[in-house]
């Protein structure tokens, strides 16, 4: 697992004083948000409204008049109108907010996604027949369209129109049709251009009805807000606005197939979040359209049958469990390429690829792997001779330009900073893995960031913090859960929780004070601390009922050994990722990672007397009372001793010492000859 940076925040707190005064605001919030670079009482005071109205004009968005004016004529017409989508939970709920909008306004419409599978995204050709020989004369698409400019120049071929709404970005050359109304075109002035899909698709309804615009949000506020959240869009601004609408309106009034998605889920009758949002609903609908159709997910949130509703919703949530155990079983496959081919283990940019692997599931796969290891994956599936491949970045490392500067290998690509897609000829895997490492090779990767919000003791863990958080609710992108620090606390005592021991239940102190703490998906035998060591925690705290009690959750995101210096274990760990790529590094350098016989002698000794889990030297470093100054020797002297066989990995990669009666010449290893040879240079 590659090491996190922390980085901790600076809140204002005279800032947050006064906003507290004049505000009357909560006195952690306001030092939440001013961490967060909210920076003057007027943008405090636009966060914390409660009822706030959508401000921005529909008609700011280039191509929106255009837009509007079509489809009114159409309606006039009694033109047969197809409202277009993805098959995301973005591109879902825009179909079902425009079709339902369009519907009530009297409009002669049908609806169409395509199925990811056997069509993939966006628009195609089969699809624009299957329209035509329906009737439809206009095309209307939702989260999609601003780069279908061959697609949309054949459906005009067949006599349609089209309309595009969408949020990606677009190429150097748009659609040939009767409107693009996308924020993110480069000729468009509007302020806001953060919007997903269904944010778009609502600002078209709005154009449309120039009157309606409280209406249309109070009666599509659901959509908008899974939507929204669903596509990890930003949530400030006009979305956070949209989502604290639609959020209000599921906890009053949920529709039948919203509240039998939640019950499905083990969520009805509960208050709705974010978080419920994000973590039960959202992966639901996304789930339809990766392991059968998206169109089931839009006939739940059309429908107005409650016991249909369920019907769906229970078949949804099947698809879904199929879904996380096809994902697993890919991820773990993931996991042994890597371990079985070092050079791509240990590569800048993760590429592994399969045969069959559902393309359903690629991306959740490539994102868990780059949360995982810390830097950009590729995960790919080969169906014979071609092959499609979902990309995931961190902060500070585009993908998309990435895949980019390798498109000659690709027969077609798209998406974003941290996200994207790709499509290749199986054949061509292996020169895409090298390319695009060698374009990385000449980037400074960064660390992936651990943002620490505050500072906290555990002293102050309290329900009265629980109420400081739903003031800045609803988090998503740009305004996360907030992350509090936890510093020089103790562990006390930890146990394995839940079937197989999968998580850790932690009990720590500080000046006297426990709190127990959990560590999701960190079994005992992978947790690469002890009783009595002092770390630093990256904790969320979250709302918890436990028969019919209210208490705080302590849940930690990240840790690390209190008393190392994070610049020299940062410069150590990326020195040792360069050496283990086999990347260029200097006489110095080399001489950073060479360890003497003293520490050869006292890391054999220490992990004979105690394994080392998870192959994590910082906990090295602490047991041995090194500040990070020696991480970088400790790291190399357990490779060169797992080389020669005088230390051994078991099957979780825990580091032990055998009985080992024969005497190893360690200098002869193959890394340490290396780093012999380098220093001498």
């Amino acid at each position: 697992m590659r090491r996190k940076k922390w980085v901790v925040s600076k809140g204002d707190k005279e800032l947050a004083s006064v906003a507290c005064e004049e505000l009357n605001i909560d006195p952690l919030a306001a030092l939440i948000v001013t961490s967060r670079g909210l920076d003057s009482i007027e943008k405090i005071e636009n966060f914390f409204t409660e009822d706030a109205s959508p401000m921005l004009a529909p008609m700011s968005i280039k191509d929106m008049d255009k837009a509007a004016a079509r489809i009114n004529k159409a309606l006039d017409e009694f033109e047969m109108i197809c409202v277009y989508g993805d098959y995301d939970a973005d591109g879902v709920t825009a179909t079902a907010l425009l079709y339902s909008f369009l519907e009530s306004r009297g409009a002669n419409v049908t609806r169409y996604i395509p199925d990811r599978i056997s069509e993939g995204y966006g628009l195609n050709k089969e699809a624009i027949d299957i329209l035509c020989e329906r009737g439809v004369r206009l095309i209307v698409t939702v989260d999609t369209g601003a780069t279908a400019i061959e697609e949309i120049k054949y459906a005009y071929e067949r006599g349609m129109q089209v309309v595009v709404t969408d949020h990606h970005k677009v190429g150097d050359e748009l659609p040939a049709c009767e409107a693009v109304a996308d924020p993110q075109r480069p000729d468009c002035t509007c302020p806001f251009k953060e919007m997903a899909g269904v944010g778009v698709a609502f600002k078209l309804a709005c154009a449309i009805d120039a009157d309606a615009e409280d209406e249309i949000l109070e009666e599509y506020g659901e959509y908008i807000a899974i939507g929204t959240i669903g596509d990890v869009v930003s949530l400030t601004g006009e979305n956070r606005v949209m989502v604290k609408r639609g959020i209000a309106a599921m906890n009053d009034h949920p529709s039948p197939g919203i509240a039998a998605l939640l019950k499905a889920a083990g969520a009805g009758g509960k208050k709705v979040t974010s978080s419920t949002v994000a973590y039960m609903l959202c992966p639901r609908i996304n789930a339809a359209g990766r392991m059968g159709s998206a169109s089931k997910a839009l006939e739940l949130l059309l429908c107005d049958d409650s016991e249909t509703a369920e019907f769906i919703a229970d078949e949804i949530n099947s698809m879904n469990t199929g879904r996380q155990s096809c994902e697993n079983e890919i991820f773990r496959k993931a996991l042994a390429i890597m371990l079985d081919n070092p050079e791509i283990g240990n590569s800048r940019i993760i590429v592994v690829d399969g045969e069959g692997w559902h393309q359903g599931v690629i991306g959740i796969v490539a994102a868990k792997l780059t949360e995982k290891f810390g830097r950009p994956a590729v995960v790919i599936s080969r169906t014979g001779d071609d092959a499609k491949g979902s990309c995931r970045s961190i902060q500070g490392f585009s993908i998309y330009e990435a895949i980019d500067s390798v498109s000659d290998c690709l027969t077609h690509y798209g998406g974003h900073t941290l996200a994207a897609g790709i499509g290749l000829r199986s054949a061509d895997i292996p020169e895409f893995r090298r390319r695009i490492n060698e374009y990385a090779a000449d980037k400074e990767m960064p660390f992936a960031e651990q943002r620490i919000d505050c500072r906290i003791q555990t002293s102050s863990i309290s329900l009265s913090i629980l109420s400081s958080l739903e003031c800045i609710e609803p988090f998503g992108a740009d305004n996360p859960q907030p992350y509090f620090g936890l510093f020089g606390v103790t562990i006390d005592d930890y146990n394995g929780v839940a079937e197989g021991a999968k998580h850790l239940r932690l009990n720590l102190s500080k000046n006297g004070v426990q709190v127990t703490a959990m560590f999701f998906n960190m079994p005992p035998s992978r947790f690469p601390f002890e009783r009595g060591d002092t770390v630093d925690l990256a904790v969320n705290l979250e709302k918890n009922v436990y028969n019919g009690e209210l208490r705080v959750s302590t849940v930690i995101r990240s840790i690390r050994p209190s008393k190392t210096d994070e610049e020299k274990v940062l410069h150590a760990v990326s020195l040792c990722d360069r050496f283990a790529r086999g990347e260029e590094i200097t006489a110095e350098q080399a001489n950073e990672i060479i360890p003497g016989r003293e520490i050869l002698t006292e890391v054999y000794k220490s992990i004979k007397a105690r394994p080392l889990r998870d192959k994590y030297c910082e906990a090295l470093c602490m047991r041995l009372g090194d500040d990070g100054s020696n991480l970088a020797k400790y790291t190399a002297a357990v490779d060169i001793m797992l080389e020669a066989g005088v230390l051994e990995a078991d099957d979780e990669n825990r580091i032990f010492a055998p009985n080992y009666s024969g005497k190893a010449n360690l200098e002869e290893t193959p890394i340490m000859r290396r780093l012999l040879e380098i220093s001498r240079v």
